[in-house]
This record gives structure tokens, C-alpha cells and sequence, in this order.
């Protein structure tokens, strides 16, 4: 048999189709020909009424990635799963991935990095600090570093632009 990966472009429901896929493999027997169904995430932290949470993300939103034996009949029924969109490749004809793609997406998978914030700040842009000794300030955006998750602000105090470290958990984005 000659599994190879394939890509499932969904409609937003990654997670939804690759149960239904599991749910297909169980229902008709097919352990033999759909080995491995994945919908790569990473952890983001957000904060949400002051307090921090780790959830997950789809870093390929949109897609489902399977390893397929793949023949006309398993095609078909894989699309006809709802919101499925089809497999990608030219025409009715999937393309498998690389072994080079595949193996970039499994190391994502497997090798999962601490969670990431979920919120991204650009310099120059204008927050408010919820949090701290200079709760209720706003302040602007000097420099954002995503390793350790803190910010470099510069808040207006008494007239004077003072520069603070803060952890990006205790500002939001002025909208």
C-alpha cells in the first residue's frame, strides 16, 4: 500500500472533519487505508477579564492533513463528509505533499513551543495598562518581544515620555 499525506481543505471546521473522518475509518473498516489524521495547533495565551488563558490554535486554519491510501472511492467519501471542500491538488486529482512539507507539519506537531501570545503589538500603536502600578495609563507601543512576552512602553506622566517594562498581559489594544 502506498500511503502519502494528503491535504483536506475544510470550511473553517478542522476539527469537526477530522472526527468525522475518524468516525468514517471505525463506521467502514478503512484502519488499512487512512493511517493518521491531524490538524496541527500551537498554544496561545490570551487574556480575558484579567485573567490569562492557554487555548489552541489551528496553525493551518482551513485544512486537515491525512495519511491516505488513497483510491477513487476513499476520495469521494472523504468529500462528501460535510464541510469539506476537497483535497488539494490540479482538477479532481489531489496532489500528496512532499516529504519535506510533511515532515515541516509533524515537527510543529510533535515539537510544540511554550503558547504564544494571542494578541500581536506593532510600535507606534497606542495601549491602555489594565494592570499594575500604572493601571488606567495609556501608553505607546515601543518595543514588543514575543520570547519573553513583555513590552517596552512609553507613558506619558506628568507631561514626560517614561519608558516601562511591562508584561503584555496587563495591557489591551485601544480599539
Amino acid at each position: 500500500m502506498a500511503h502519502q499525506w494528503y491535504s483536506i481543505q475544510t470550511y473553517g471546521s478542522d476539527r469537526a472533519v477530522r472526527d468525522a473522518i475518524f468516525n468514517m475509518i471505525e463506521e467502514y473498516g478503512l484502519q488499512e487505508h487512512i493511517t493518521d489524521v491531524i490538524v496541527p495547533t500551537e498554544d496561545v495565551i490570551e487574556v480575558k477579564d484579567g485573567k490569562k488563558k492557554v487555548s489552541e490554535r489551528s496553525l493551518y486554519s482551513g485544512y486537515v492533513f491525512a495519511k491516505i491510501d488513497l483510491n477513487t472511492e476513499i476520495q469521494h467519501m472523504i468529500q462528501s463528509i460535510p464541510k469539506v471542500s476537497g483535497f488539494i491538488g490540479e482538477g479532481n486529482h489531489p496532489t500528496p505533499l512532499s516529504e519535506h512539507d510533511i515532515n515541516v507539519i509533524l515537527d510543529r506537531v510533535n515539537n510544540r513551543q511554550a503558547p504564544k501570545p494571542k494578541v500581536f503589538f506593532d510600535s507606534g500603536e497606542t495601549v491602555r495598562i489594565i494592570d499594575g502600578p500604572f493601571a488606567n495609563f495609556t501608553a505607546t507601543v515601543d518595543e514588543y518581544d514575543l520570547e519573553h512576552g513583555t513590552l517596552k512602553l512609553n507613558v506619558s506622566i506628568f507631561g514626560r515620555a517614561t519608558p516601562v517594562d511591562i508584561s503584555y498581559t496587563q495591557v489591551e489594544k485601544i480599539i
